[in-house]
């Protein structure tokens, strides 16, 4: 095995330093933000995407991968189980933080016709380029790993709608490594102590968060204050602030009934400060008011990496319930925020071991029960769930509330080529820190997502 390191530095990378706010940091470099994938097919479909055929095979060859640093360990324990696979191994950012690093590497080997790596790492916003042509009847840099590499039985066994984000043209171009399914944490000692029961709709929810903030002021049922908070609260809400209608035509509809109502939900409870828009991520939340969050409603990264790293809270205290509901809803359906992706190169002239890398990576129990975050591996997940390191910290067991949701995840939040989280940084937070209302801001936050998607080479529509 040989292995090099590059890296990326910029104001993506001191994006990300800032929101993990020192002690957080590993929970947020793990994760890439994610979306669901397009439906009908990505940018792909238009221009259309050749029939795969793959470049000549050289069985026991050398494969390149690459990975980013919390995903390292696991390349190198596939190495040192399997010593007759011979790996070059190089570190990056993993698409972290909107990087587009990889894509412009790839463009590059596209141009010189060599240096493809055979397996890559990285965020669902990588798949939506690497698995279109580059030109028409050209091959993606992606494999289509449902085309005799991965076992139909192995695709089947993922979370519900987890495989959503590698889905283009019909195709399959990657395997989810892991989800971040939103769920309603909170801290089981002080809601019995006050006689609370954790809400199990968002109408239950509102009223609580009023009532703890009329009899315990202080006290926190949430924040709208970080770069992903939206993923928490308009992703579950079911609104269309990025859904997909066709490869290239994106509905932003925040006029949405869907929309307004979880805007004038937060607004009532941002109001009544039982709300905060404060990141819980940002610069002193933790050391000022971390105790004083009786309810979170977010990401299953949370126990582990906001209450138990950046918050101290105390083993035993933090338990989580599953996803809320809306008036006639039987079925919830949450958000997600975070996970990334393996991706085999279509360049690869060892598939064999390229495709059984990502497949152990993303599936076996070895390698996903001492993951640090959930896996999109139903499986596997069991087995995550099982290990005490997962699980031990918390008031009660999670793994109803965490395999509930992770088959809750609304695929109606589409992937696109740009980050989710531009627009609701640089137009909602500071709106918010401004004194204004949600419901005020949602023309501007919608102008702001059509102007990016615009950018982006989308046509936009509210309908």
């Amino acid at each position: 095995m040989t292995s090099s390191r590059f890296s990326r530095t910029g104001p993506g990378a001191r994006t990300v330093r800032a929101l993990a706010a020192g002690a957080a940091l590993t929970a947020v470099t793990l994760l890439a933000g994610c979306a669901s994938a397009d439906p009908t097919g990505g940018p792909a479909a238009k221009s259309g995407t050749a029939e795969f055929k793959p470049v000549g095979q050289k069985a026991g060859s050398q494969i390149t991968v690459w990975t980013d640093s919390t995903r390292l360990p696991s390349v190198q324990a596939y190495q040192k189980s399997h010593p007759d696979v011979q790996m070059k191994i190089v570190t990056y950012d993993g698409g972290a933080d909107g990087s587009t690093y990889l894509q412009s590497k790839v463009q590059l080997f596209d141009r010189t016709g060599e240096g493809w790596p055979d397996v890559v790492f990285g965020s669902p916003t990588d798949v939506t380029w690497a698995s279109a042509p580059t030109k028409p009847g050209a091959t993606p840099f992606a494999a289509p790993l449902d085309d005799k590499l991965v076992p139909g039985s192995t695709l089947g066994g993922f979370a519900k709608g987890s495989l959503a984000p590698c889905q283009f043209n019909g195709h399959t171009y990657c395997l989810r490594n892991d989800i971040a399914q939103v769920v309603l944490w909170y801290n089981k000692p002080l809601m019995d102590k006050w006689g609370y029961q954790p809400p199990t709709t968002w109408a239950e929810y509102e009223a609580l968060g009023l009532k703890v903030a009329k009899e315990h002021p202080g006290y926190l049922v949430g924040s709208v204050g970080d770069t992903n908070s939206h993923e928490s609260y308009f992703w579950s809400g079911q609104c269309p602030a990025f859904s997909l209608t066709e490869p290239d035509t994106l509905r932003v509809d925040l006029k949405d009934p869907k929309c307004t109502r979880m805007a004038t939900l937060l607004d009532k409870l941002i109001s009544a400060k039982a709300v905060t828009t404060q990141g819980f991520f940002s610069q002193g939340f933790a050391k000022n008011s971390g105790s004083k969050v009786l309810m979170a409603y977010g990401p299953s990264w949370y126990g582990q990496y906001l209450f138990k790293t950046a918050f101290h809270t105390p083993a035993r205290q933090i338990a989580a319930a599953a996803p809320l509901t809306w008036p006639g809803e039987t079925t919830a359906s949450t958000g997600n925020v975070g996970g990334g992706v393996w991706m085999v190169s279509s360049h690869s002239t060892n598939l064999k071991a390229s495709t059984d890398l990502v497949t152990w990576l993303t599936t076996s129990d070895e390698n996903q029960a001492k993951a640090p975050t959930y896996p999109a591996y139903a499986p596997a997940a069991k087995a995550w769930l099982a290990n005490p390191a997962n699980n031990s910290y918390f008031a009660e067991d999670v793994s109803g509330p965490f395999q509930q949701a992770a088959d809750e995840v609304w695929t109606g939040w589409s992937n696109t080529r740009f980050s989710d989280a531009t627009s609701w940084s640089s137009v909602v937070l500071p709106a918010l820190t401004g004194g204004k209302t949600l419901t005020a801001t949602l023309p501007a936050w919608q102008k702001a997502i059509g102007d990016q998607a615009k950018a982006n080479g989308y046509q936009v529509t509210d309908r």
